[in-house]
């Protein structure tokens, strides 16, 4: 690994209030990187090799880009150099496997974090607490009717009941929801997709998993975006936009200081929550 070891670097620039979410999105603009050079030596050996291994040079600048921004995001919160924190994993709470949920490791902080991208734009969730993130464009109506049979029955009843041209937005809804909620456990889609019900009832009763906050996310009209934290408290959660400048410049940790200034770009929708 390249990026190893903890190194001292500057205090954290953003904490991350107890029992808050902090969600940042990253729009991807350009299909190839051009003349610009994003800084890549801050990650580490096995990211090279992901990013290496895309076949579409698209998909390789978001992934180069998401990570990027991560190391750069997380470094502002914890105070170590991106190309210094050492990313890992936390056992699988299904089989013990070092594949459950992603850590940062070197540091005392209680900070949680989950990433997600699709198709130009990345999802970071920040968190005190275990948290996941999930976007993903738009489904078809193909895709949303193939995946019908592997989830809940409510939930499949609910999306039945739906007109056909309002299926793909609830079905991605209904997806981001269920794969952020897997993801803020730490098991993934390894677990059985029809175990958990996370729907929206219209008697209003919730029988979403407890302890947990689930919710979809708005202000992305391309694509659909979930978000889940681990919580039994009120909680507030933020949304910013995270500038593609820090990609590119030398110490990117006072340009996302700033942008934590900036007004919110999305909200999470209403009437979709879950204690």
């Amino acid at each position: 690994m390249t990026a190893t070891g903890s190194a001292p670097g500057p205090a954290p620039v953003i904490a991350a209030e107890d029992g808050d979410l902090h969600l940042w999105a990253l729009r991807q603009p350009w299909t190839d990187e051009g003349s610009t050079v994003m800084v890549k030596s801050e990650l580490d050996d096995a990211e090279l090799e992901r990013a290496a291994s895309f076949v579409q040079p698209h998909d390789r600048l978001l992934y180069l880009s998401a990570h990027i921004a991560l190391r750069r995001l997380l470094a502002a919160y914890v105070g170590i150099p991106p190309a210094h924190l050492r990313l890992g994993r936390a056992p699988c709470p299904g089989c013990g496997g070092p594949h459950g949920r992603p850590v940062v490791l070197d540091t005392d902080l209680p900070l949680h974090f989950s990433l997600s991208h699709s198709h130009g734009l990345a999802i970071f969730g920040v968190a005190t607490s275990p948290v996941g993130v999930d976007v993903e464009r738009v489904p078809s109506l193909e895709t949303a009717e193939l995946c019908l049979p592997a989830l809940h029955p409510e939930e499949q009843a609910e999306l039945a009941r739906l007109p056909e041209a309002e299926l793909p937005v609830s079905f991605g809804r209904l997806w981001t929801r269920k794969e952020a909620y897997l993801k803020g456990i730490g098991t993934g889609l390894s677990r059985d997709l029809a175990a958990d019900y996370l729907g929206e009832r219209e008697d209003g009763v919730s029988d979403r998993p407890k302890g947990w906050v689930v919710r979809s996310v708005t202000g992305y009209p391309s694509h659909v975006t979930a978000a889940a934290l681990l919580t039994d408290d009120d909680h507030c959660t933020t949304a910013r936009r995270l500038p593609t400048e820090c990609l590119y410049i030398e110490d990117a940790s006072e340009l996302i200081a700033v942008a934590r200034q900036q007004v919110c770009t999305a909200l999470p929708a209403n009437g979709a929550g879950s204690e």
